[in-house]
């Protein structure tokens, strides 16, 4: 979607709290592939957390880190992940059920059309 709408909106991927962390609650899956990373301490953790996701998904996209207080997470109740369209006031012109299973590529697909016609 990046490239479709690329040079009409900006794209921007912001890491948060991390969703399955080896000490909280790991996932086989995240065993299987190698994706086995405790709870970050610090912010500099964190960055490095965030770095190895962005890396180790192919995010192609900007990226940024939430601070270490999530305040942007708990803004945008963003866990484990959720996409989001602001508009270019500034409000939330579409939000997604919570991913993956809640992301519905047709409906931001649709926001994206209507935010920009």
């Amino acid at each position: 979607m990046s490239d479709q709408y690329g040079n009409k909106v900006d794209f921007l991927v912001v890491y948060i709290t991390e969703a399955h962390p080896s000490d909280v609650w790991q996932m086989e899956s995240n065993i299987k592939d190698q994706v086995v990373l405790a709870s970050p301490r610090n912010e500099e953790e964190r960055a490095m957390v965030a770095g190895a996701c962005v890396r180790k998904l192919g995010i192609k996209i900007p990226a940024v880190v939430d601070e270490f207080g999530n305040s942007t997470e708990q803004a945008y109740t963003g866990w484990p992940d959720r996409l989001y369209l602001i508009d270019s006031k500034g409000r939330v012109a579409y939000k997604s059920k919570p991913g993956p299973f809640g992301f519905k590529a047709d409906e931001l697909k649709a926001a994206l059309d209507k935010t920009l016609n």
